[in-house]
């Protein structure tokens, strides 16, 4: 019975580390900046989700999947001419 616990926590775990969330607050303003920023973050993570919350007024870039890196998707929308920075 144990091992079946042990065998479900690992697979818990397994799953959430497989479907990381990185919130990130930038300036982007338009839809078609945001466009143009999906497209290029989907150059490098082209299974995850990406989307943004233009909405709210942190400009919410937010990006679902495995294998993120703050650092890099901050490095690729600054790159672009824009604000971005990690949500804690």
């Amino acid at each position: 019975m144990t091992q079946k616990i042990d065998l479900l926590k690992e697979e818990t775990i397994n799953a959430a580390i497989r479907n990381m969330v990185e919130i990130f607050k930038t300036n982007v303003q338009q839809p078609d900046e945001s466009k143009m920023i999906v497209e290029k973050l989907l150059v490098h993570y082209p299974a995850n989700k990406i989307n943004f919350d233009l909405s709210d007024c942190d400009r919410i870039l937010r990006v679902e999947g495995e294998a993120i890196c703050p650092e890099t998707i901050v490095a690729l929308v600054t790159a672009k001419g824009f604000h971005c920075e990690v949500l804690f």
